[in-house]
């Protein structure tokens, strides 16, 4: 940081990231999010509880978080610097339960109100057993210098978890941290990750060993000395503790905690050292934001694209489905079974065709009375066309099942979408409504083509050739053809159910004409299509709108990059 700066400036652009951050939902399961979600919610906790109150009061008293691993005796430790029983301490554990932060009477406007760690309530007084991590408790002391606050935060390695997790909050608070261990646990691993973690953030770390065998002192403070240094931490002060029994107040004797009291006295009375001591720790707390927000960009990006992918499965589900359904409209399947035996009961096979190719007239007795629904005809238009319809619904449905399956299957294989389909479990099959709603469908699109046979027949709706067949009739045969892969089929590649797709084409040729009789097939299917499409686009939509429940800040990884950008600049 420059030794002159815009404050106001800096303290906006931090304020901004923070709030980028903070909106920057992490709510798919992706890979690693759990350590994500913890990386960004600790990211969050160091601006609220430090970088923010510190931007804003440099002139605050140096906070420093007494920290360190089960039994390494911080409570005895803090007691006996200010000389007085302000924490609680003991055999058992875990021993602290709320945070105990100790202040010269002249500095509490800094600590009752919410500048530093709002998130945790104040409270006064003794400390008592009903203390819980979500407290402060505040305690004046005239022993504490002032521009000097001592805060005994729990165990780093607690076997409460709530109290692990507020160890760390409270660290990333600290000005300066006074990490506590003993000569038998110094080298042990949680402690040197919390110490990386302090050498990642740029904060200012000194060392207190504890219960030191007084000959083997020499030897474990080389030890632990060199330890530090091949971290990184070779300046920062060490401070030994010899093994001692405790006074009759539970304290250490007093020459035990002497250098340690006089240092941190100088730091607090010296105001030039205790602004290099907090500058040097906000500079390295600003300095980790970049790789810090940026895991944080990262994070958003994997959650954007999670859920691109559950809507890409979707969409690809139903795509593909859509496209089956097209190739069944057309490759002669809808031609067979039922329709091709309603077909064949009045038309034959090929002695018909055969017929037809001397002459549309001599059909038109037989085909007549098929078309008008004589009460004598065993298959009437309806049947036919009933028959079609059956065949068409048969077809959609089954596709748009398959489709809700292919979802819900993609969803529930992948991590981010497993939750939501636990939520929303009826995204498992298609919708209940979806056979009715096809039926339905179908019959509009039958209705459809009336319309088209009306409108393409003009003036030839009084023609001989029209009036043999009927409106109904010639709907019927459009059908047909509508759902038969290719048109004008020469005789040699009748073989499409029998020819009745080639035969019900002639027919309409002899009335509309042939380039008509393409036009009029092209544009029923496309109708179809087109109703298919919609009825699919909406069950797909039920996978959209599940997806729209997840609470994902759009353009938050973009609005991240932005804010640390201005967070550089103003540095």
């Amino acid at each position: 940081m420059n030794e002159v700066f815009d404050g106001a400036r800096l303290h906006r652009a931090v304020g901004e990231l923070r709030a980028a951050v903070a909106a920057n939902a992490l709510p798919f399961e992706t890979a690693d999010v759990a350590k994500q979600r913890r990386e960004q919610g600790e990211l969050v906790s160091q601006l609220d509880d430090y970088i923010l109150p510190r931007l804003e009061s440099l002139d605050a008293p140096l906070l420093a978080v007494i920290g360190g691993s089960t039994g390494a005796g911080k409570s005895t430790l803090v007691n006996s610097i200010v000389r007085e029983q302000v924490t609680r301490s003991g055999v058992l554990r875990p021993t602290t339960r709320a945070s105990v932060l100790i202040h010269h009477p002249s500095d509490a406007q800094w600590f009752t109100g919410e500048r530093v760690l709002p998130g945790l309530s104040r409270i006064t007084g003794a400390a008592t057993q009903g203390d819980d991590p979500s407290s402060l408790r505040l305690v004046a002391s005239a022993s504490v210098p002032r521009g000097l606050a001592l805060l005994d935060a729990p165990d780093i390695d607690s076997v409460v978890s709530a109290n692990r997790d507020l160890a760390r909050q409270l660290l990333s608070a600290a000005d300066l941290w006074l990490f506590v261990t003993t000569a038998v646990r110094y080298a042990d691993a949680v402690p040197w990750e919390m110490l990386e973690q302090a050498i990642d953030r740029g904060t200012s770390v000194a060392v207190v060993l504890d219960r030191v065998p007084r000959d083997a002192m020499e030897e474990v403070r080389a030890d632990l000395a060199r330890m530090l240094a091949a971290q990184g931490l070779g300046q920062s002060p060490v401070f030994a503790v010899a093994e001692s029994p405790l006074e009759e107040n539970g304290m250490l004797p007093h020459i035990e905690v002497e250098r340690i009291s006089s240092w941190l006295h100088s730091l607090a009375n010296d105001a030039l050292s205790r602004q290099v001591v907090i500058r040097r720790t906000l500079d390295g707390a600003l300095d980790s934001l970049d790789g810090r927000a940026r895991g944080a960009v990262a994070a958003g990006r994997a959650q954007h694209e999670a859920a691109t992918t559950l809507a890409g499965a979707a969409s690809e589900a139903y795509s593909e489905q859509l496209r089956a359904v097209e190739e069944g409209l057309k490759d002669g399947t809808l031609l067979r079974g039922e329709v091709l035996a309603r077909w064949q009961e009045l038309v034959g096979t090929g002695e018909l065709l055969k017929q037809f190719e001397a002459g549309v007239s001599k059909l038109r007795d037989r085909v007549t009375g098929f078309f008008r629904a004589r009460t004598e005809t065993a298959a009437p238009a309806r049947d036919l066309g009933e028959a079609l319809q059956s065949g068409v619904a048969q077809l959609v449905t089954s596709h748009g099942e398959s489709a809700a399956l292919d979802a819900g299957r993609a969803w529930r294989l992948d991590p981010a979408g497993k939750p939501i389909m636990a939520r929303h479990p009826e995204l498992n099959a298609a919708s209940p409504e979806l056979t009715s709603t096809v039926e339905r469908l179908v019959r509009d699109w039958q209705g459809d083509v009336l319309d088209l046979v009306r409108e393409e027949a003009g003036d030839k709706r009084t023609t001989a050739r029209f009036l043999a067949f009927g409106v109904n009739g010639i709907a019927v045969m459009l059908m047909l053809i509508t759902f038969a892969s290719t048109y004008g089929l020469s005789g040699a590649e009748v073989g499409i159910a029998g020819g009745s797709a080639v035969l019900a084409q002639r027919l309409l040729e002899a009335i509309f004409g042939d380039q008509a009789v393409r036009t009029l097939a092209n544009r029923a299917r496309g109708m179809l299509l087109e109703r298919i499409t919609e009825l699919f686009e909406r069950e797909e939509q039920r996978y959209d709108a599940a997806l729209a429940e997840v609470a994902l800040a759009p353009g938050a990884a973009e609005r991240i990059e932005k804010a640390l950008a201005a967070v550089k600049d103003a540095r």
